[in-house]
């Protein structure tokens, strides 16, 4: 008689989970469920061949988390948490595995696993056949009956109607839906009815028959909390009937014949083991012991790597050498790639050849554009340049071929530009070693190549100036001969192919699989986009400020050296500070190492805070005057020269890993460091200009940081007062003080925020002007009105003490190696880096998820003109068509409102301020 055994994979494989440590395969991928699912799934294959022999099986897999059950009731299993991070990326390799065993893996979209167990049961027990669910869910213990039986696995036991009476107080498997109905399911989120557990359940349906029979003898019921319960609750009851009835009712995803078991072909099975090194799966393809040892891959084989081979690496300069290349890369599913150019700006750059990396030491450099610039000059001999891009680009786009590089966004935006004539290129899939070295080790050490390569492979790498030269003899890259091009160029693709090897396998062990893919990672196309998009700049406003700053400067210069009896050079620290503290007499002026008195910020910030001090006023304006005259050149002057000849526009670069906390960072220009609420900043930002025809378009997370705050430190009156739209600061004012007026709310403005950052009791003193007793006063009310946040700090400098990095709410770590320092400024200083870190990274990752999402939901909406330019602290500002921004402003206020969700909810909403105008000042 046919005998149909059915696998409830879902189970499996958290069993397999579980069961075993994290493992990696010679890949670095996580393959821990992977090699405990294989080795049970051969295991009941032999051990059910030597009971009875089934005649058909297959293998059920839950195909999504969403079913037709979350339309019925939009909580059904909301609670459950995501599966962990580095199990994820294993969920295909089980469904490989499952069919190297050349056995069906059966799932249906909005149907779970259990739901297709039942639609074939019920099927083949109609064909006369007997059936076996390899299960100890409950849910699919109401499936028993003559013919059917489970087969639970961990407990080498048979399950029929007996153990359901046995389990569930008395009652049959019919019965079951019923009693699962009136309990409900907190694993589940299924209702039921508040106060029944399974013995009161079990009793009531013995009682009354079924769940309506209950239900309508409910009102006969003895006064007390059940009656009332089960009349208050009677349609949830029904709802959670609905909910835990398997639907059998389905059309056969495949007919019952097709599950034969045929055999396990050797082939596909060895194939499988082989990729993933399980050698001693290999060694003995029989029975597996019932608790085996687990074999990672070996380190060795990622530690032990032969040094690099200059002379190995190869130079491709014909078409079949090429082709063997890109053969080979398609085969083995990667390939680290790297662009060599003529410049550091990758928007003005041009492509000088191309590197590639299929394993250690197997690398090649291809040539395109070497050269001299001298007509006369003889050129090597190398590839056509459109040839090699033409044969090129099906590779970058492949989906089945990961591409790696270290900065990627650099070559996604070389290779835009070099195939924009032709429709563009698209650089998918792909990972980035600098941005895991980021999420892995932010806060340790930089991410460039050359540090992480003497870092984790112990190698030196061909520095540029050694190749190029420096200074009147520096050549561009183009210029160097191929020999020397090579060994520079394959050994960037080599190094950071042996760089991705063991970032790939440390993220799902060190916890930072997470904020690599749903953060980091898919930013960097967007990020790269931006950049070569730009924004306009009016050249003639930027010239008119200069020259406004110029003028300014020399007037406070008159007047500084008025001040000093005569006149100095004020950019100069050691003749400003010989004036401050020698001939003006200033006390309290400190020396450094070079006998030079220290001139910093913090120090005339000092100075000019002491109102009795002769110093007071010249100290405030070399201030004033250091802004201008940073603001000059940062700015206005260098802006101009910034400009893209070819574009018109200027393209900041961004930096993912600029920023320990995860914040991006921008340099040519530095937009991060325009002042925000002076008028000299509105100024600058007057000079970013929108196109004829456009206007700019500035959303801004309003007080992001101070939200998160009363999240995730667990401060109800703050939530509270976000939840209902109110002002935090007065909020905050009338806590402190007892009243709000502009002078209270303006103190506990910066209160609110420089508590966040670990503020002490003297600066806090500084910042509010008065003295260190008065600011710890205010500290210790603070802290007294909103425990939650001195709680928070408590904790998180505790936690960072113990472990050594704070984590965001989407797991980014930043690293504080200082924390446990014995020099007390550096330790103090770690501290309060510390206590903002959680909260600073989560607002970053909450704006880099809405950045990701921006693209897809403008393009859904049917606005593809809409571009986002610039990401500046809490702010996205966008270029945008004069007629289309009312239809935009919804789109893009849904996205950064929703952005934290689903990976993380928020207990206080996320606000938005959207302001637009024809330039970006304008716009606020």
């Amino acid at each position: 008689m046919p005998h149909l055994y059915l696998v409830d994979g879902s189970g499996y494989i958290f069993r397999a989970y579980h069961r075993l440590p994290p493992l990696t395969n010679k890949h670095g991928e996580p393959v821990g469920a992977v090699y405990g699912y294989t080795t049970m799934l051969w295991k009941l294959a032999d051990e059910v061949h030597a009971a009875d022999g089934p005649t058909h099986m297959a293998v059920i897999l839950d195909k999504s988390s969403k079913t037709f059950r979350n339309d019925l009731y939009d909580k059904y299993k909301a609670q459950r948490p995501p599966p962990p991070e580095d199990l994820v990326p294993q969920f295909p390799m089980i469904r490989d595995a499952t069919r190297a065993f050349s056995l069906p893996c059966i799932e249906t979209e909005g149907l779970e696993a259990d739901d297709i167990i039942a639609c074939y049961s019920k099927a083949a027990l109609a064909q006369g056949w007997e059936v076996t669910i390899v299960s100890s869910d409950k849910d699919l213990m109401q499936l028993i009956e003559p013919g059917l039986d489970m087969y639970d696995t961990m407990n080498n036991r048979r399950l029929g109607a007996e153990h359901v009476a046995e389990k569930f107080h008395g009652v049959s498997p019919a019965q079951l839906g019923d009693v699962l109905a009136l309990m409900g399911d907190s694993v589940d989120n299924v209702p039921g009815v508040p106060g029944v557990g399974p013995k009161t359940a079990a009793k009531l349906i013995l009682e009354h028959g079924d769940l309506e029979s209950v239900l309508a003898a409910a009102d006969g019921m003895k006064k007390g909390k059940l009656r009332d319960n089960l009349i208050e609750h009677a349609e949830m009851a029904r709802l959670s009937k609905v909910l835990v009835t398997l639907k059998c009712d389905v059309a056969l995803p495949e007919p019952l014949e097709d599950l034969e078991l045929k055999g396990i072909p050797d082939a596909p099975l060895l194939a499988f083991l082989e990729h993933h090194g399980f050698k001693s799966l290999i060694a003995k393809l029989s029975a597996v012991a019932e608790a085996p040892v687990a074999e990672p891959a070996s380190t060795a084989e990622f530690d032990e790597d032969e040094p690099c081979k200059h002379d190995d690496y190869e130079t491709v300069v014909d078409e079949a050498a090429l082709d063997r290349w890109i053969t080979v890369a398609k085969h083995q599913g990667w390939i680290a790639i790297d662009t060599e150019t003529t410049g550091i700006d990758a928007t003005r750059a041009d492509l000088v050849g191309v590197s590639m990396a299929l394993h250690p030491n197997l690398a090649c450099y291809v040539p395109i554009a070497h050269g001299g610039t001298d007509l006369l000059a003889e050129n090597p001999v190398q590839l056509d340049r459109a040839l090699v891009l033409a044969k090129l680009k099906p590779l970058l786009e492949d989906p089945s071929v990961l591409k790696i590089g270290h900065n990627l966004k650099y070559d996604m935006i070389v290779l835009g530009r070099a195939y924009a004539p032709t429709g563009g290129v698209t650089i998918a899939p792909f990972d980035d070693t600098i941005v895991m070295s980021f999420d892995l080790d932010a806060g340790l050490h930089g991410h460039g190549m050359d540090e992480l390569a003497a870092t984790h492979l112990s190698h030196s790498c061909i520095a540029f100036k050694d190749v190029v030269g420096t200074g009147k003899t520096q050549r561009t890259f183009n210029e160097i001969d191929l020999k020397a091009a090579t060994r520079y160029a394959a050994e960037d693709a080599d190094v950071t192919l042996r760089l991705w090897r063991r970032f790939k396998r440390r993220l799902p062990a060190e916890g930072s699989t997470r904020v690599y893919e749903m953060v980091d990672r898919p930013l960097v196309p967007v990020i790269a986009q931006m950049e070569m998009h730009g924004i306009k700049v009016d050249a003639a406003k930027l010239s008119k400020l200069s020259t406004e700053f110029a003028g300014q400067m020399a007037s406070l210069e008159t007047e500084i050296h008025a001040l000093a009896g005569a006149p100095f050079t004020i950019g100069s620290p050691k003749q400003l500070g010989d004036v401050l503290f020698e001939k003006m007499g200033i006390k309290g002026g400190r020396k450094g190492k070079s006998g030079v008195y220290s001139t910093d910020v913090n120090e005339l910030e000092r100075i000019a805070a002491d109102k009795d001090s002769p110093g007071a006023v010249i100290a405030r304006k070399v201030l004033d005057w250091r802004q201008l005259s940073k603001l000059k050149s940062t700015y206005t002057d260098a802006l101009q020269a910034q400009i893209n000849p070819a574009t018109g526009r200027v393209h900041t670069s961004y930096s993912l890993t600029g920023a320990q906390t995860g914040r991006l960072s921008s340099t040519d220009p530095n937009l991060q460091n325009i002042p925000i609420r002076t008028e000299i900043g509105r100024q600058i930002r007057d000079a970013f200009v929108a196109e004829p025809g456009n206007v700019i378009l500035a959303a801004d997370y309003s007080q992001i940081e101070l939200r998160l705050a009363a999240h995730m430190a667990n401060v109800p009156a703050l939530k509270a007062a976000f939840a209902n739209g109110d002002d935090i600061h007065s909020l905050t004012a009338q806590e402190l003080f007892g009243e709000v007026n502009r002078d209270t709310r303006g103190r506990a403005k910066t209160i609110n925020f420089a508590i966040l950052y670990g503020i002490s009791r003297w600066g806090l003193a500084g910042r509010l002007d008065v003295s260190a007793d008065e600011a710890q006063a205010m500290i210790d009310r603070y802290f007294d009105r909103f425990p939650g946040i001195s709680n928070y700090i408590v904790e998180t400098t505790e936690s960072v003490r113990a472990t050594g990095y704070t984590t965001t709410l989407f797991g980014r770590k930043t690293h504080f190696p200082r924390i446990r320092s014995k020099i007390q400024h550096e330790r103090q200083g770690a501290e309060r880096a510390a206590i903002n870190a959680p909260i600073q990274g989560t607002s970053a990752d909450i704006i880099k998820r809405a950045m990701v999402r921006m693209g897809p939901a403008l393009l859904e909406a049917g606005l593809p003109n809409v571009r986002m330019l610039l990401q500046v602290h809490d702010e996205l500002v966008f270029e945008l068509p004069q007629g289309e921004v009312e239809a935009a402003k919804p789109v893009i206020e849904r996205v950064m409102a929703n952005a934290a969700q689903p990976a993380v909810t928020l207990d206080v909403p996320l606000g938005i301020e959207i302001g637009t105008g024809l330039s970006w000042g304008a716009a606020h």
